[in-house]
């Protein structure tokens, strides 16, 4: 059964939830006698000192926050400490907000899963007309990955001015005569795909891609602190920058290369915002059951088929890895980009949701993340 829920109420939910979260507040959460919030605290411990860049970490409980942590700051110059406000580069954890533009876009009846790269681009080489919107979303599209066919970055040149847009993602893929494989004939994920998602969302709607984000997804979640980042453009509020250890020495190494790009990986959030964005799947605020099945159905292949980050067979639908752990039924992802990880881990039959962000490059997310989720599974509701 869907759930339709008008403004008045989604806004009442909303409120409901960041009242719950304010009374939390930042830093470690209390209740610090409950084991399962002692062993995440240590976990978070473990990073160093809080004058380090660091993590945070919050669960929620059947839409409830269970946890709250975080550890270290957001920015080494200013020592901002990290809190449940401070915007972290999400990476791939993009992805699922990319592909819910396309899902709001296919249920409007202003696209289809079956469209075609060259019916959308009609400029796009012919490679691209077996090439489907539902191929891109699933990562059976066969297209090269932008990164391979970028040129060596030159260290002597500001990074900010070496980027790569998707606008410039798209030229390069144009500039190709062949896919890697037959459309659907194996799985591979592929930043280009997303990247070229997003440039559809923006031809299908006339609105730019930062733009649609914000009038179809945070804006009506109330995610104030989210933002798909254009430098120049916008900005991002309470915001950490990345940073990597060399020796016992932090360097800023905030972006890359291929940080401008904005389907694959360009979405910036919050802790907070994320538990709004985890309440929209729950209560079924932006997209229906009806308009999700298709979305978290596993993608089947002939060929090779999803492989998770460790390298194991796992399941993928519209910008969700799919496959259970420990046979409990979850959807998650995770993201990795220079400076940051972050990883979501939904467990939807337990009602239990970890979300870990962090801005230095030694964190594993997932592993972070599922430790975490363990601590409050075996507590049990």
């Amino acid at each position: 059964m869907t759930l339709s829920i008008g403004p008045a109420v989604k806004l009442a939910a909303v409120l409901v939830l960041a009242l719950a979260l304010a009374a939390w507040g930042s830093g470690l959460s209390p209740g610090t006698a409950d084991k399962p919030h002692k062993r995440a605290d240590a976990l978070l411990a473990k990073l160093g000192s809080p004058r380090e860049p660091g993590a945070g970490v919050i669960v929620l409980r059947d839409g409830q926050v269970a946890y709250i942590g975080t550890r270290g700051v957001g920015d080494m110059l200013a020592m901002r400490p990290i809190d449940g406000r401070t915007t972290f580069r999400l990476a791939s954890l993009s992805k699922a907000f990319t592909a819910t533009a396309v899902m709001l876009l296919v249920r409007d009846g202003k696209l289809s899963y079956e469209d075609s790269l060259t019916g959308i681009f009609p400029d796009f080489p012919e490679y691209g007309r077996g090439i489907t919107v539902r191929h891109l979303l699933t990562h059976t599209s066969g297209l090269p990955d932008y990164e391979d066919l970028m040129p060596a970055a030159d260290p002597s040149i500001p990074v900010e001015e070496t980027q790569i847009d998707d606008a410039g993602v798209l030229t390069l893929l144009k500039g190709q005569k062949a896919g890697w494989f037959a459309p659907g004939a194996l799985w591979r994920y592929s930043n280009s795909g997303y990247v070229v998602l997003g440039l559809i969302v923006e031809r299908v709607s006339g609105r730019s891609f930062p733009a649609f984000l914000e009038e179809r997804v945070f804006g009506p979640l109330r995610m104030s602190n989210t933002v798909a980042f254009v430098r120049g453009r916008n900005r991002v509020p309470d915001r950490a920058f990345g940073y990597t250890k060399e020796g016992d020495r932090w360097r800023f190494t905030d972006q890359s290369p291929t940080s401008a790009t904005l389907g694959d990986g360009g979405v910036y959030s919050s802790l907070y915002d994320m538990t709004l964005w985890d309440e929209a799947f729950r209560r079924n605020l932006l997209l229906g059951e009806a308009d999700l099945g298709e979305a978290l159905t596993p993608v089947r292949v002939p060929g090779k088929g999803p492989v998770g980050p460790d390298g194991k067979p796992a399941d993928y639908g519209f910008g969700w890895f799919l496959n259970a752990w420990r046979a409990r039924p979850r959807m998650w992802h995770y993201g990795e980009t220079r400076g940051f990880r972050t990883a979501i881990q939904r467990f939807t039959a337990d009602g239990l949701t970890v979300i870990v962000l962090a801005n230095r490059s030694d964190v594993d997310a997932t592993e972070m993340s599922l430790k975490v989720a363990d601590f409050f599974l075996k507590e049990g509701r």
